[in-house]
């Protein structure tokens, strides 16, 4: 004989209580699920290198929807790392225009290259991450990880 998880009611072997209709979680194979995240089908190291694959807002939807620590990790980190970059980045846009307004030659020629190995190690340091939480390894950045282990608690 089966009974009720809440009420106690004899059920027999129904899927729902006769008495106050509580699921039973018998039937349908997604019915045991339905309290997990919505994204518990995806592998961790999966969904580690999706938090990065969008910039900050894929780890944003990851930090809000995912439980798993592994996955909150790189979703922080994520959000951080592009936060970090983005500053640096308006940082040297504004140095660049500071160079042009003030007409300061000797220093105009490293505008472009600055920015564009800014912007190499910026992009190679995004692929490298998403590599490192592919092979489900939780590599911390060097301030930012570190603050981000403190905000989610991992």
């Amino acid at each position: 004989m089966a009974f009720c998880k809440a009420c106690g009611q004899d059920i027999g072997d129904a899927a729902f209580c006769p008495k106050c209709g509580a699921n039973q979680g018998v039937g349908a194979p997604g019915a045991a699920a339905s309290g997990e995240s919505p994204t518990a089908g995806i592998e961790e190291n999966i969904a580690g290198l999706l938090c990065y694959l969008f910039h900050w807002v894929s780890g944003l939807i990851f930090l809000l929807l995912d439980k798993r620590s592994f996955v909150r990790f790189h979703a922080g980190q994520a959000i951080g790392f592009n936060i970090a970059a983005a500053g640096v980045w308006v940082a040297l846009a504004m140095f660049g225009w500071l160079v042009l307004l003030l007409r300061l030659s000797f220093l105009s020629f490293l505008i472009f290259p600055i920015w564009g190995l800014f912007g190499f190690a910026v992009f190679a340091t995004w692929i490298f991450l998403m590599y490192k939480a592919y092979q489900h390894e939780k590599f911390k950045l060097p301030i930012i990880g570190d603050i981000v282990e403190k905000m989610i608690g991992t």
